[in-house]
């Protein structure tokens, strides 16, 4: 299955001094998510478990319940560790609490893949993820292309710790202060994890800031809670509103004018390259260090257009339907 859309090709064989390579025999490649329940962490088991398919290897999936629980994914980390999977692919929850336990599983010569979320130091192997940067930017672009004349803005953020919504958020703020005559009212609050705490967010926002022109927000959990508060303050649709990621009742909103703009990754894309590059280390063929799986703003106009209603409705059809080849 060859994709395209990723980075340069650099020759890397495993960074553990004294590792050999598996030729042959069962492979177990643990893949360990941030959650459980977002339809992207859905796409991206998918993706795996197509690799896993062509390569003739077995996915450990493992994943928290709640994407906030680091010592969860911790735990998780560490039994496999303990179970002696031949290789882990992991989004980490935190950019620094899984500093150490990747070095200690490079040391058992373990090699680790981090994907869609950053992760300090050196001891993974590579990583594999949406440019996050440029998601923020495209929401940017999009929100200033709404509002030519200004307005009032609500940045609501994710949690601190996650490196990708944080690359999301930066890439979002570096990029809108480039349009002065958009006034950004409230940047520092954080929705947390879920739906729930999200909606929370946003109605204490939206008690606090009665006057404003548009939202935006950093992922799936964000959006969705953000708009569930706009419509019951009856304000969908009557605000600019641009999020991130997709889910079914978000697509629904898009096609409603409710939303305006979403970034779009590609888990599966994500999913299947972790994988791949996984088993290319162990089996000590080139691999590359660096991939970015893409990123794509949809928008009301756009949504139709066979690429874009993929990503949106997570129809992965275009890679599993006996068309890999489209996917290049």
């Amino acid at each position: 299955m060859a994709l395209k859309g990723v980075a340069k090709i650099i020759l890397a064989g495993l960074i553990v001094s004294g590792c050999g390579s598996i030729d042959d025999g069962p492979v177990t490649i643990a893949v360990i998510p941030k959650g459980a329940t977002h339809e992207h962490w859905k796409s991206v088991h998918l993706g795996a478990e197509k690799a896993a398919s062509e390569l003739g290897v077995t996915i450990l999936w493992k994943g928290p319940m709640k994407e906030d629980d680091r010592e969860e994914q911790l735990q998780l980390f560490e039994t496999i560790i303990a179970s002696r999977a031949d290789a882990i692919c992991i989004a980490p929850i935190d950019d620094r609490v899984f500093v150490r336990p990747v070095r200690d599983a490079r040391a058992q010569c373990i090699p680790t893949v981090v994907f869609d979320s950053a992760l300090q130091g050196e001891g993974h192997i590579a990583f594999v993820a949406t440019d996050n940067y440029r998601g923020g930017v495209l929401g940017a672009q999009r929100i200033a292309e709404l509002m030519p004349d200004g307005g009032r803005l609500i940045v609501m953020r994710y949690q601190e710790g996650s490196a990708a919504t944080a690359e999301r958020e930066q890439g979002f703020l570096d990029t809108i202060r480039d349009h002065p005559a958009i006034e950004i009212i409230s940047d520092n609050q954080y929705s947390g994890a879920t739906t729930e705490s999200a909606y929370r967010t946003m109605e204490n926002l939206l008690n606090r800031f009665t006057d404003f022109d548009a939202i935006w927000t950093p992922n799936e959990s964000s959006t969705f809670g953000a708009l569930r508060a706009l419509e019951d303050r009856g304000l969908a649709g009557k605000v600019v509103f641009v999020g991130f990621d997709t889910s079914a009742k978000l697509v629904d909103a898009l096609a409603a004018g409710k939303i305006q703009g979403l970034s779009l990754q590609n888990p599966f894309r994500m999913g299947y390259l972790s994988v791949t590059t996984a088993v290319a280390s162990l089996r000590g063929e080139p691999f590359e260090k660096t991939v970015d799986t893409g990123v794509t703003m949809a928008t009301p106009e756009n949504m139709n257009d066979p690429e874009v209603y993929s990503l949106l409705t997570h129809d992965w059809s275009i890679y599993t339907d006996n068309g890999a080849d489209k996917g290049e």
